[in-house]
């Protein structure tokens, strides 16, 4: 039955931004931040604290955290590798972490040089300690609907890892379109198999819309009962796996669909697109939010 009431998980400062080349100040990250959640989204992921060297955008994620305004009603979370990274984001005052765990080996060794069963045994160290810590833990599984090594990924196989994961104690996974080749017509199969080993209640997707489809792939999978989605103010963030494209859903288009459908959602459109608008305004190209750009248009920016 598709929900009355739909979480938006915003991504934007932390995925969206992890791979822009103009690198963004930690006063801009922070006023980014307080912006959207002037908008009053129920989540925001903020940093990662991983090791600079490899994504140096996110250097600053200690710095970040001590810096922005906490809104009552807002999780503001982190994405952690390891336990270091946990350890990093418990001494700043983080109370949500997100581990990323993949459907492929090949994407798994590709981007943490581990295979999935080594890193979920990485996972379980990071989980143990985040949550007898009082933290929540909530779990990534990327390349659920393609991998960019492996091609097509059995549903099967994304149903046994999210199962596993949530096997570690997390509260959610949230099945990712790594890299935007899901389809209306594949998600309900991926969905199915899912759903029967998470509880429709622990499920969240993480569109991406680098062929377009990410606002049809919501709608395809708000009757199965999800009602928490990731998404990424402007659209911000690329996929690195198709350069050039579009990467994550943008969050403007989709509160103004769900808006549209009646399907509530607590946050401001409005808020949500000055915060767009902050942020093209601090990096070397134009946002692809289709609901950004009209509404910059109409203001004449």
């Amino acid at each position: 039955m598709t929900p009355r009431r739909v979480t938006v998980v915003e991504v934007g400062p932390r995925d969206g931004l992890q791979n822009e080349p103009a690198r963004v100040s930690t006063t801009d990250k922070i006023e980014f931040v307080n912006r959207l959640s002037a908008a009053h989204l129920p989540a925001i992921e903020v940093s990662a604290f991983v090791s600079p060297t490899w994504v140096p955008q996110m250097a600053d994620a200690a710095d970040v955290f001590a810096g922005i305004t906490r809104a009552p009603g807002t999780r503001y979370t982190a994405l952690v590798p390891n336990v270091s990274g946990l350890d990093r984001a418990i001494a700043s005052g983080v109370t949500d972490i997100a581990i990323f765990a993949s459907s492929t080996e090949t994407f798994s060794r590709r981007n943490i040089n581990q295979s999935i069963d080594d890193s979920l045994i990485t996972y379980k160290a990071v989980c143990d300690r985040a949550i007898a810590a009082g933290l929540r833990v909530r779990g990534y599984l990327s390349t659920a609907f393609g991998c960019p090594f492996e091609g097509a990924v059995a549903p099967r196989q994304v149903a046994d890892v999210a199962g596993r994961l949530m096997d570690l104690g997390v509260f959610e996974v949230a099945i990712s379109d790594t890299i935007g080749i899901a389809h209306p017509g594949q998600v309900p199969t991926v969905l199915e198999a899912v759903l029967a080993r998470v509880p429709v209640d622990c499920l969240a997707l993480h569109y991406h819309d680098t062929r377009g489809t990410a606002l049809a792939n919501v709608l395809t999978s708000l009757p199965f009962g999800i009602a928490t989605y990731d998404a990424s103010a402007g659209g911000l963030g690329g996929c690195p796996y198709a350069p050039g494209a579009a990467g994550n859903l943008a969050t403007d288009d989709l509160i103004y669909m769900l808006d549209g459908l009646g399907i509530e959602t607590g946050v401001s459109l409005a808020a949500v697109s000055d915060a767009s608008a902050f942020i093209a305004s601090k990096i070397d190209h134009r946002l692809p939010s289709r609901y950004a750009q009209a509404y910059r248009a109409a203001r004449g920016t």
